[in-house]
């Protein structure tokens, strides 16, 4: 298992676990305009030269949102989304991000634990804030 940053030929293996995870994907284009923004930082993981994993943030001033996170169904539940998430938080505050925020899926229960046990906290609900008008709800951490 590799941890690393992402480079510009990772992007359609990303795109494609994006499309394998989510019902509502982020294209390559919305991923490469991500990485190119000058306020990303994303990492994933390989193993055995396959991205099983990978996340992303985009820090503003002190704010950090965590915008993707997303763990290949076969490696989830043994720390992968964990690791990403707490990689993804510390390059966010050593690029001077005082917060954390990001938004979940209300049927999306066992993300909703993994943001609990790493210290996020629920601030607000955003109605009909997915696509397919599922409701999401806002989360926040304090990085200290």
């Amino acid at each position: 298992m590799m941890l690393r940053e992402w480079t510009m030929e990772d992007l359609d293996g990303i795109a494609a676990l994006e499309a394998e995870c989510f019902s509502d994907p982020w294209s390559r284009r919305m991923l490469a305009d991500s990485f190119l923004s000058g306020q990303f930082y994303g990492v994933l993981l390989e193993e055995d030269g396959a991205i099983v994993a990978y996340g992303g943030v985009g820090v503003v001033f002190e704010d950090a949102e965590i915008q993707l996170i997303a763990v290949s169904e076969m490696y989830r539940r043994c720390g992968r989304g964990r690791m990403i998430l707490e990689n993804l938080l510390a390059e966010a505050k050593k690029r001077g991000a005082k917060r954390a925020f990001l938004e979940v899926r209300v049927s999306n229960a066992s993300a909703q634990m993994l943001y609990l046990k790493c210290g996020f906290t629920g601030l607000y609900c955003r109605t009909r804030y997915y696509f397919d008008g599922e409701d999401a709800i806002v989360m926040k951490r304090e990085l200290g």
